[in-house]
């Protein structure tokens, strides 16, 4: 679920910025005293996020394409549907 908050997180962020962001700007959020510092990079196989959820420094790393979100966060495997992080971020 966390993994979700931070896809959410991203979406809204490019969503809002996209017009304006640079390539590799790291963007931030927070959510339950956690704050999110990452990057979106679009390649060839689609979307990356990657970065580190503070104050512990957890990393996470995950792929967006054809609408599902795959990767690696606080060293667990996860993999969802891009509408189910929309969602998350409105619970």
């Amino acid at each position: 679920m966390l993994s979700k908050f931070i896809v959410a997180g991203a979406l809204s962020a490019i969503a809002a910025t996209a017009a304006h962001a640079q390539e590799d700007a790291k963007q931030r959020f927070s959510h339950e005293g956690y704050t999110y510092v990452y990057q979106v990079k679009d390649t060839k196989a689609g979307k990356v996020i990657s970065g580190r959820r503070y104050p512990d420094a957890v990393a996470f790393n995950l792929s967006v394409k054809n609408g599902k979100v795959s990767g690696v966060s606080g060293g667990q495997l996860v993999n969802f549907k891009v509408e189910d992080a929309r969602g998350a971020a409105s619970n």
